[in-house]
């Protein structure tokens, strides 16, 4: 188990996006939603039975996957 992604922060942690893993698609996706390489995230939610999460990214708030969120590593703040 990898403790470096995005679906391991707790509420209200923060960390920085450290890589996208997946196609061109996937990572495309990502950043239209802001999700990019070296960008400050914060978990804001984790819904609950495998349930989304909700992210804030540049002060939004984005609604992602388990599935996406297995693909994105993170370096935990200090």
């Amino acid at each position: 188990m990898d403790k470096n992604l995005i679906s391991h922060l707790q509420e209200g942690e923060t960390a920085t996006i450290a890589a996208l893993h997946g196609g061109c698609v996937f990572q495309n996706r990502l950043r239209g939603f802001g999700i990019t390489e070296g960008k400050k995230v914060r978990m804001v939610a984790k819904h609950p039975l495998s349930g989304p999460l909700v992210l804030e990214v540049e002060h939004r708030q984005v609604t992602i996957g388990r599935g996406m969120a297995q693909k994105i590593k993170v370096t935990r703040e200090s």
